[in-house]
């Protein structure tokens, strides 16, 4: 006798570019059973990492409800008859392709083998789900866009991000010197406070620079600190492409011009940059090309967009959850006002928190 089981699936959905993002409540009946390579997991956490619909537009994969909560961990169910890495009862970890139809955020979830990883026994579910994808910019950004070395003068724009702080760690692991940079006085005070794990207590950033009050020159603190010799490696959190009058709040005011971030830069230096509408006028790419500098977009989900590199992309997951395991890594909890800030790195709005609901307990 077959028993039907319905669960809740959280989607979201906005109909036309502008208007507000809403959350809605599916509801599924008996997922299908596994396919040859699928994994069945029951998900014990996800993260709510902000979704990109315009990204998702351009790669003409928007739907009319959209997935949310990619970063899942859980613990496997069912196996499909060709899978080769997973058994029931292990704790996996992994990221949801864009293309999937399911939500992170459901009881239960049907899951391609190679998009997983085994979690750790010792990592919690929470803080496996929303390290993995920051992790996963962390490597992308320091090791295959700007190969961060040892004696490699690191810059981390907003540092006491989710993001900024795994990158902070990483270079620092890897034996970098980081400088950061904090919006506020709590993030200060925050930055300064960071230790490594093991080893020597001193700090981890060897330069915070304040500049919440916009008074702080950014280049000229960066070239005292190096000597003038310039940073090797510039992570940035978005950057000021027009004048401090023609931006529309101040976090972006506060944000570094992107011609200070090519001054800042060393002979050789790399910038990578989230900023995905970035332009460089001829005098730009005029001083880069005399420096010898690159600059780079960072965007984690081309991993996905091909099974190429698919080895290397399941080899970073896997490290993350080990440095996650050797508290290499730790997460970031905190709140800013009327927004949560999640380790996925993404704030999710008060408003939406509501529309969210006791529901988002299921996990």
């Amino acid at each position: 006798m077959l028993f039907q089981v319905t669960m809740k699936v959280l989607y979201c959905q906005q109909n036309s570019a502008g208007e507000e993002i809403t959350f809605v409540f599916q509801e599924r009946e008996n997922l299908p059973v596994p396919r040859d390579n699928d994994v069945k997991i029951q998900v014990k956490a996800c993260a709510l990492s902000w979704t990109d619909i315009k990204f998702l537009s351009e790669m003409k994969m928007k739907k009319e409800f959209l997935p949310i909560g990619r970063e899942i961990a859980g613990v496997v169910l069912e196996v499909g008859s060709k899978v080769s890495f997973f058994q029931p009862d292990d704790e996996v970890v992994g990221i949801l392709p864009l293309d999937l139809e399911e939500s992170g955020l459901c009881e239960v979830a049907l899951v391609h083998e190679h998009y997983l990883v085994h979690k750790p026994e010792k990592v919690p579910w929470i803080e496996a789900a929303g390290t993995v994808r920051d992790g996963l910019r962390a490597y992308t950004a320091l090791h295959y866009l700007s190969h961060v070395s040892p004696g490699k003068t690191v810059l981390v724009m907003d540092g006491a991000s989710p993001f900024g702080t795994i990158a902070i760690q990483l270079a620092q692991h890897r034996g970098a010197k980081v400088i950061s940079t904090a919006y506020s006085l709590e993030d200060k005070q925050y930055l300064e406070r960071l230790r490594p794990p093991v080893g020597t207590r001193q700090p981890l950033i060897a330069r915070v620079i304040d500049v919440s009050n916009g008074k702080i020159d950014v280049a000229e603190s960066c070239l005292e600190e190096t000597g003038g010799l310039g940073v090797d490696i510039v992570l940035d959190a978005g950057v000021r492409l027009y004048s401090k009058d023609d931006e529309s709040t101040l976090k972006q005011q506060l944000l570094p011009h992107k011609h200070d971030i090519i001054t800042l830069l060393s002979v050789g230096g790399h910038w990578v940059t989230t900023e995905k509408n970035l332009q460089l006028d001829p005098p730009d790419s005029n001083c880069l090309f005399l420096k010898g500098a690159t600059v780079s977009f960072l965007n984690e989900e081309v991993w996905n967009l091909s099974n190429v590199q698919q080895g290397k992309y399941l080899c970073i997951l896997e490290d993350v959850m080990e440095k996650l395991s050797n508290s290499i890594f730790s997460t970031v909890w905190k709140s800013n006002g009327g927004s949560t800030f999640f380790p996925c790195g993404e704030r999710i709005p008060y408003g939406a928190q509501q529309n969210l609901n006791e529901e988002c307990c299921w996990l």
